[in-house]
């Protein structure tokens, strides 16, 4: 079985980070599907964007819970590129490919994020299209209480994969951290019923390895150079 390939916060190695020109980049480029952050601003709206502060990947400063939706609007993303908002990016995308959801509300970890995305994927009709993912346990009853069927991903941070393995919490699919996997521990999942999606790798040799093991899909930033690494193998 090929893996899936999933453009980390859309191509990012091409386009600036979590923009709607990212996901789009990796539409066109033929990836199985997007990852992405969101998580609340000031007042409440659910905004694309990684970090806890819009430093890194903005021309602005400051806290991304400090911010209005129109504070953050106001910034540059990268290349004249805007922070997306959830709604923008489902009403674009949902039904087009996968959309790896990871809800990111690791400092406020009772917030209503995971309530509201569930909201507005119902809104939408899109459910189909979604994978929800996220570092915080506690997200995941809070969601699957709006929304039982949509399948979810444990993210694990590296060297934890095998503590998450023996099923402490309810998930469909391991997301751990590519170097921590190896053939026996995607034979435990799969012999569970899970899935194992591995992020972030960008390395051919790295990529045809996880392959040949067995994973079902590949977080990358390189989508064009996975499946390029992918083709080698057949």
């Amino acid at each position: 079985m090929t893996p899936k390939i999933i453009a980390h916060r859309g191509a990012s190695a091409d386009a600036p980070e979590n923009t709607l020109a990212a996901f789009q980049l990796a539409l066109d480029q033929g990836a199985d599907g997007i990852e992405l952050d969101v998580m609340l601003s000031k007042d409440r709206q659910l905004v694309v964007i990684h970090d806890d502060l819009v430093d890194r990947t903005t021309n602005g400063t400051g806290r991304v819970q400090d911010l209005t939706l129109a504070e953050l609007r106001a910034l540059d993303a990268g290349k004249g590129e805007k922070i997306p908002t959830l709604d923008e990016v489902l009403a674009r995308f949902g039904g087009k490919f996968l959309i790896n959801i990871e809800l990111k509300n690791y400092s406020t970890i009772f917030d209503s994020l995971p309530l509201d995305v569930a909201a507005l994927i119902q809104d939408q009709g899109v459910a189909d299209s979604i994978l929800i993912s996220s570092f915080n346990p506690i997200n995941f009853p809070r969601f699957h209480r709006r929304l039982p069927d949509i399948p979810i991903g444990m993210l694990t941070f590296p060297g934890k994969a095998r503590f998450f393995a023996y099923g402490l919490f309810r998930y469909d699919a391991l997301h751990p951290y590519f170097k921590d996997v190896d053939e026996a521990l995607v034979q435990r999942m799969h012999a569970r019923g899970r899935e194992i999606n591995v992020w972030t790798v960008d390395e051919a040799a790295d990529i045809r390895h996880l392959a040949k093991i067995g994973v079902d899909s590949l977080i990358t930033n390189r989508p064009l150079r996975a499946m390029s690494a992918l083709e080698a193998l057949t």
